[in-house]
């Protein structure tokens, strides 16, 4: 189970933003998903492992209710459960990446999906698709997007984020997991949506950006 780093170590970037505790593990992981001789079936292999890592994590930053269960010998156990009304919700199409590892986790939550481009011209970032829970304004929402780079994936993010919003969700209740992330665009995701928690295993000014063509295969 991945952990948390430290919180002085985080006082930098903000106090809704997590980052995982740097490991022997996670840095291996790390390595191989930049390495350009990597295989496509060993960076699949490895991104669903640091998927898991990420997602599992971010489980543990959603709410709990006190739980009590009976044990085969009859012993009241007195252990926590989830509260009820989490949801996921995917940036097409990277994030979809990010669907399975959440799914091995929590087999019955539902998930949404989101599309969005940046126009060639401008960069700006348009909503070309967006279907949610219906109930979604009530849950909490762990939105997956693997890659938070540079000014078209930050601004990809900040939308998705914006359409959320509008469909009654609150900014307190968004949790992006993002496998990596760079201080640009941290930075410009933080100061639009301050209330929204981010969790990443790494942030780094360079990332593999080539991360959504090699898990699909369109490289």
């Amino acid at each position: 189970m991945a952990t948390l780093a430290s919180n002085k170590s985080c006082q930098d970037i903000g106090s809704n933003v997590r980052v995982l505790k740097s490991t022997g593990q996670l840095r291996e992981l790390q390595t191989v998903l930049r390495d350009v001789e990597t295989t496509r079936s060993d960076f699949v292999f490895c991104a669903d492992r640091l998927i898991r890592l990420v997602v599992e994590e971010g489980l543990n930053q959603l709410p709990y209710s006190p739980y009590s269960i009976t044990t085969p010998t009859g012993y009241t156990y007195n252990g926590i459960t989830f509260a009820k009304g989490n949801c996921g919700v995917s940036i097409m199409r990277s994030g979809e990446a990010m669907e399975q590892g959440l799914r091995d986790c929590c087999r019955s939550i539902r998930i949404g999906k989101i599309l969005i481009q940046s126009e060639i011209d401008t960069r700006e970032a348009k909503v070309y698709y967006a279907k949610f829970p219906p109930d979604i304004e009530s849950r909490k929402v762990l939105l997956m997007y693997p890659i938070l780079s540079g000014r078209g994936s930050g601004n990809t993010a900040i939308q998705a984020v914006q359409v959320l919003k509008e469909h009654g969700v609150k900014e307190s209740n968004i949790l992006l997991l993002s496998l990596f992330v760079t201080p640009h665009a941290l930075k410009s995701v933080t100061e639009e949506h301050p209330e929204m928690t981010i969790l990443t295993s790494e942030i780094h000014p360079h990332v593999p950006v080539h991360f959504g063509q090699k898990y699909f295969g369109t490289d």
